[in-house]
């Protein structure tokens, strides 16, 4: 993946790396990979830096988990998605190589068509799309570290949502799919800027008349 001069104002936009998965997954861990490794200037945007910069009472925001659960949020939602999607435009058009880590579903208690609003939002900058996966068992593993919970003791209300994350966040094409039960973040991050290095354009986050 050749280096590029971002003070170079005809150097081309930056290079958008979406990374899709539930909570739990190793995306922030990639994405941290990712800007020791990757050449460019990295940055990251994305559901972590949503939230914080969310006022509390409003959060989780766009980490808002699948099923319908919080209808009054979701309006806010879609605008907070709108003004990340804006700002990764903003980025990468100033010759900034952004990696997005997020959850991106479709699960709301009506239509929101977000993802849809995403792609047009990025229309005519380089994306790859990336689906992190990670198995139900090895989530749970991670959540027990990270937080305590244990799936077997869990509120059953929990389990189901997890359960839900699973099913929501991956009814998509990628153009590049990593396993992090099956890989470390290193060895992820490494074979998204491989692909990103071929030169070969992403094509599964749009064109945005084909989305949902």
């Amino acid at each position: 993946m050749p280096e590029r001069n971002v003070t170079d104002a005809g150097g081309g936009p930056g290079q958008i790396v979406i990374l899709n998965g539930v909570p739990r997954s190793g995306k922030t861990t990639i994405a941290g990979a990712l800007q020791q490794r990757g050449p460019g200037v990295w940055v990251n945007l994305g559901v972590d830096a949503s939230i914080h910069s969310t006022p509390e009472h409003l959060r989780p925001g766009i980490g808002l988990r699948p099923g319908g659960e919080r209808p009054d949020l979701e309006e806010l939602v879609v605008v907070l998605y709108a003004a990340l999607f804006e700002s990764v435009a903003a980025h990468a058009r100033l010759g900034l190589d952004v990696v997005v880590d997020v959850g991106l579903h479709e699960s709301y208690s009506e239509p929101r068509h977000i993802r849809r609003d995403s792609a047009r939002r990025l229309a005519g900058l380089p994306v790859l799309f990336v689906g992190v996966r990670c198995p139900l068992n090895v989530i749970w593993q991670r959540r027990q570290k990270s937080w305590g919970q244990h799936r077997h003791d869990a509120d059953p209300e929990l389990v189901a949502a997890v359960q839900r994350w699973q099913e929501a966040v991956h009814q998509v094409t990628y153009d590049l799919e990593v396993d992090t039960a099956a890989s470390s973040p290193v060895e992820c991050a490494d074979l998204i800027a491989g692909r990103v290095g071929e030169g070969a354009p992403g094509v599964a986050f749009g064109p945005p008349d084909a989305q949902s």
